[in-house]
């Protein structure tokens, strides 16, 4: 077949790959200079930097990690690395994720967590039903204790919003609940792991995180078009005509809120839908300093509190690969979200600066460079309405012969392993449709 993927980050470009290899003629139409999209990496001098904040190449799914290591060079082009995460909790450094860390914090608060982590979990043995708004489903789960040193700062931080706004349904399958006895033995200081599932991670040793893509594309055997603004998509008989060219088949993986106007066959009420799923943004702000010694062996850190500055995260990212900064400098990258209102300057890069140097992060009288890109679709705003909204989203395409994946082509709340794992899935999809000839185009159920 003659396919149309429209956008050329992760999702898109490892879709065509695969379908190049079955021996479609694919296009890519890409609306940027290069492909990339959450994945774009940048040099400054001789260091580099990760546009959308800290990736890593990982997965529960070894076809899918081994694929990542082997866009990116094999086991010679990457560096594993030895999770080492932690949450800087006032003037303290805390054990990630925080009910693990628990008997790290005064003991007035270690108390406060432990007993409120089994109020909670009594009253859910109890059947207490589990409240369909994140800021109840926090004490619920986590307890009051937890909820007000940890859970609740850091999330408002993160999400910009009242948390009682939020569906609870999203952090289904995300937020692993750790076992009772856990909490009890890292309150007296009995070590426990937590999240042992990305314990081990990997990283491009040169070119960040955008390696992925750049192998991904070199010698996939499809027709990359960057520069290329998608103008007008529409069905005509089995066909479909992406800016008058003819296809068999159209697959989408630009955020719906982009592309929406372009697609003639969307009905009213979908479209309405689309506009209302409002992305969260995100600054990822690019840090080098000069050091007078190594940077502690940090992969991440959190940031919950106001006095931290806006960050809400921080990624040790010279730690990931020593290309990533020249010799005797270190860099970091500073996560912050936003809802469309922030207008970044130089005053608001010495605040997040100044942050960072109150938390004991950085100093800031080491900091040479420090710049700042905005990713307008970051983050899945996880409103009450939401899985109602998109639901309908989601149908209506499943049912329109046209296919849409990505984090914010179908707004899957996925990391970039599972956009590689949806589109291998995708892959499959259009392998059936292929085998049979239906023009009538089968469901896409993804799994």
């Amino acid at each position: 077949m003659k396919i149309a993927i429209l956008g050329g980050g992760i999702s898109g470009t490892t879709l065509a790959r695969l379908l190049a290899a079955d021996g479609h003629r694919v296009v890519v139409l890409e609306r940027d200079a290069r492909p990339g999209g959450l994945c774009k990496s940048r040099k400054y001098g001789d260091f580099t930097f990760d546009e959308a904040g800290g990736h890593i190449l990982f997965s529960k799914r070894k076809d899918v990690l081994q694929w990542q290591i082997e866009r990116c060079g094999g086991e010679p082009g990457t560096v594993r690395k030895e999770r080492n995460t932690k949450i800087r909790w006032h003037d303290r450094w805390v054990d990630y994720p925080f009910e693990n860390g628990v008997g790290q914090l005064t003991k007035e608060a270690t108390v406060e967590c432990v007993s409120g982590y089994v109020e909670a979990h009594v009253q859910r043995r109890l059947g207490l039903q589990c409240p369909s708004n994140f800021l109840d489903w926090i004490t619920w789960r986590m307890g009051e204790g937890f909820a007000r040193h940890f859970m609740v700062p850091y999330n408002e931080k993160i999400w910009k919003c009242d948390l009682s706004t939020m569906s609870s349904g999203w952090v289904a399958g995300r937020v692993p609940e750790a076992p009772i006895n856990d909490i009890l033995k890292a309150a007296v200081g009995v070590s426990t792991e937590g999240y042992g599932h990305q314990s081990v991670f990997w990283f491009p040793k040169q070119g960040g995180f955008e390696s992925l893509v750049i192998g991904t594309v070199r010698g996939g055997g499809f027709d990359l078009q960057c520069g290329t603004a998608v103008c007008e998509v529409r069905k005509d008989g089995d066909q479909f005509r992406v800016n008058g060219e003819p296809f068999d088949l159209v697959i989408n993986t630009v955020p719906l809120q982009q592309i929406e106007g372009t697609i003639a066959d969307i009905p009213d009420q979908i479209r309405a839908d689309i506009r209302a799923l409002k992305p969260i943004s995100l600054i990822n702000v690019m840090i080098g300093v000069k050091l007078a010694e190594p940077l502690p062996p940090l992969s991440w850190i959190y940031l919950p509190f106001a006095d931290q500055g806006p960050t809400n995260r921080v990624t040790y990212y010279s730690n990931y690969s020593p290309d990533n900064a020249p010799a005797g400098h270190g860099s970091f990258l500073a996560e912050v979200t936003h809802r469309g209102e922030l207008r970044p300057d130089a005053e608001w890069l010495r605040s997040v600066v100044g942050g960072l140097d109150r938390a004991g992060i950085l100093r800031k009288e080491q900091v040479m460079l420090a710049e700042w890109c905005n990713n307008a679709s970051a983050y899945i705003d996880q409103n009450l309405d939401f899985e109602a909204r998109v639901g309908r989203v989601r149908n209506w395409f499943d049912h329109s012969g046209y296919i849409t994946f990505g984090r914010f082509g179908r707004y899957e709340y996925h990391n970039s392993d599972q956009c590689i794992a949806r589109a291998m899935e995708v892959h499959q999809h259009v392998r059936a449709i292929a085998a049979s000839g239906d023009p009538a185009r089968p469901q896409f159920s993804p799994s």
